[in-house]
């Protein structure tokens, strides 16, 4: 009997959340619907409405940045450069300093981009790196690195993705 009201109760509390998800999730859409910054982001095939969001409130304003560099080195996806003396390290991993959300983005956009093989200039670079013997996460991070130019791109001209 205890048990059984112990279920009941998760049901409940867990069909609640889910009410208050979809509550947010709502929200969410109709902010998303009156920034223009979201649409032109949504051009690049395989970026939803939540990734693009996602994007769109950790860059916040685009013309804050000079050059795409820079808002690579904000997302924490450029490479960081280890030496030291005459020590120069071999392996170079990304710095990591800056927005762990808009790094998680780009990586998730990266792979929806490529799982459903909707984005091809990212599966073309995607293809030439694995060639070069890069392994899958380093490949991965150099497409993100190269789809944040284009987001770059495309928020500084104010105009969609050119396939």
């Amino acid at each position: 009997m205890a048990q059984t009201l112990m279920l009941q109760s998760m049901i409940t509390l867990l069909l609640s959340m889910q009410e208050q998800l979809q509550t947010i999730e709502e929200q969410i859409r109709l902010l998303a619907e009156k920034m223009p910054e979201i649409e032109l982001i949504k051009s690049i095939p395989g970026l939803g409405d939540k990734l693009a969001a996602t994007i769109i409130s950790e860059i916040d304003n685009a013309h804050r940045f000079e050059e795409a560099k820079q808002l690579v080195a904000f997302a924490g996806i450029d490479p960081g450069v280890h030496s030291s003396g005459q020590f120069t390290a071999t392996r170079n991993r990304i710095s990591k300093r800056g927005s762990k959300r808009l790094r998680r983005a780009l990586f998730l956009a990266v792979q929806c981009g490529l799982r459903r093989g909707c984005n091809s200039r990212i599966k073309r670079y995607y293809d030439k790196k694995r060639q070069e013997g890069k392994p899958y996460k380093v490949t991965v991070i150099a497409c993100a690195n190269k789809l944040l130019h284009h987001i770059y791109a495309i928020l500084k001209k104010g105009q969609p993705y050119q396939v």
